[in-house]
């Protein structure tokens, strides 16, 4: 599959507007501790992949069952022809961790499509939430390495017959056109965004679609959140009901209260009507999700990335469902107003 045509718009989806909060640990590690979960307060788990046994285990709990299926990243070692090309015209740099691949390999792009519709075929989960949807780099560091792709000559191509520009090399698209190659590569990833949506709808209506994303404000790392991981939430918000960005504050540089300031500042950015629902590190627990709780714009449920460590200590348990218990207040009183 490659999207073409015009970038969806944005509409309200069936699902957005019965959008339950959710909460719980992310990692299928946590349901071994089930019955510690839900005595913690947590109602739903996170795991990567269409897993049977996550499945069975939260079906046998109560727990609603969120997949975490993985777009755009690979294993460059094994198959560097998906290495995005930077503007130098060379690979670009990349470490242990990266995201991010060149979207004019079909035969990548056409996978995933059969690997969601095999997994969402096969399993009835709650919600799929869409990872790594998104250009290329790492973000979790308080010192990312940012830089423009893909410039490869098929992606290229691409953008001068999407927009008519006739512009060949990356300095001169750069130079001269850098708003439209930006706004070009982000509406590439809605695209892809908007047809997965419309894949898991199709066969699971009512299914909760989810997104992680970039935690960083439009305006941080001049623009990086469109202009290197072209994830822009206008363009998103046609095909995502929940936007979860990635607060990991101690990897990330910042303060433990940093998810509060995003919640505070994200009617700024994130279309009216999509939710926001934090992911926070354990290693931030508890004070990120304390100061979560006491924004007076609630987060639409917690995810905890490594979270299971929580639910097996009854103290820090107790701690996780004092601070969900809070939160659903302040969701419900805001669907009052």
């Amino acid at each position: 599959m490659n999207p073409s045509g015009p970038p969806p718009h944005a509409r309200d989806s069936s699902a957005s507007t019965t959008v339950p909060p959710l909460f719980g640990p992310y990692g299928g590690a946590a349901l071994r501790e089930a019955e510690a979960l839900v005595r913690g307060g947590a109602d739903a788990c996170w795991f990567h992949g269409f897993d049977p046994a996550c499945f069975e285990a939260c079906a046998k709990h109560g727990l609603a069952a969120c997949v975490e299926f993985k777009t755009f990243r690979a294993d460059f070692a094994a198959h560097p022809e998906l290495i995005p090309t930077g503007a130098d015209g060379g690979p670009i740099r990349f470490g242990r961790l990266v995201q991010g691949v060149c979207l004019s390999r079909r035969e990548f792009t056409e996978k995933i499509e059969r690997d969601l519709l095999a997994g969402i075929r096969a399993c009835r989960p709650a919600g799929v939430w869409l990872d790594y949807l998104s250009g290329a780099g790492w973000f979790e560091t308080p010192r990312p390495d940012l830089q423009e792709s893909c410039f490869c000559d098929a992606c290229v191509a691409e953008f001068c017959q999407a927009t008519g520009i006739d512009a060949d090399r990356p300095a001169e698209i750069l130079a001269r056109h850098a708003d439209r190659w930006r706004r070009h590569a982000c509406q590439r990833i809605a695209r892809f965004g908007a047809r997965y949506a419309e894949l898991i709808r199709a066969h699971l209506p009512g299914c909760v679609v989810g997104a992680y994303m970039c935690p960083w404000r439009p305006e941080e790392f001049d623009g990086a959140l469109t202009r290197i991981f072209a994830q822009d939430y206008d363009l998103l918000a046609g095909a995502i009901d929940v936007f979860t960005p990635l607060i990991y504050a101690r990897k990330s540089g910042r303060s433990a209260d940093w998810g509060r300031r995003f919640l505070d500042g994200a009617g700024d950015f994130v279309p009216a009507g999509r939710k926001v629902q934090l992911i926070l590190d354990v290693l931030d627990f508890p004070h990120s999700l304390l100061a979560a709780a006491e924004s007076a714009t609630p987060t639409w449920g917690v995810q905890v990335f490594g979270g299971a460590e929580i639910f097996t200590d009854p103290a820090r348990g107790k701690t996780f469902r004092a601070a969900a218990d809070r939160i659903r207040q302040a969701v419900a009183s805001s669907g009052r107003r």
